[in-house]
């Protein structure tokens, strides 16, 4: 069965810098479109960066230029290398890959003080 796992959140203060990894199992990983989303309290889940298996990547535009997705298919992880941490990034981060539904792992929690 498809299992994302994630770590890697925690408290930092604006301006500071986080890596959140999630490690895959249970599909073929190399392949796999993998993503990140995150949600605040009272908003709805937004996709913040996404990775093909070719590397290819797409941000939201609100991370462009501070975050960036990339991927280790001999560890099976994908990673969201996050600097110039603002307070409006905290949140929980998702892990996602979309085979046939959505999966989910079980969330991290960012959160960035002013």
């Amino acid at each position: 069965q498809v299992q994302l796992v994630e770590s890697g959140g925690g408290l930092v203060q604006a301006g500071g810098s986080l890596r959140l990894s999630c490690v895959a199992s249970g599909f073929i990983f190399s392949i796999s479109t993998m993503n990140w989303y995150r949600q605040s309290p009272g908003k709805e889940r937004e996709l913040v960066a996404s990775i093909t298996g070719a590397s290819d990547t797409t941000y939201a535009d609100s991370v462009k230029g501070r975050f960036t997705i990339s991927r280790d298919n001999t560890k099976n992880t994908v990673y969201l290398q996050m600097n110039s941490l603002k307070p409006e990034d905290t949140a929980v981060y998702y892990c996602n890959v979309r085979k046939t539904r959505h999966y989910w792992g079980q969330g991290t929690q960012v959160t960035v003080s002013s």
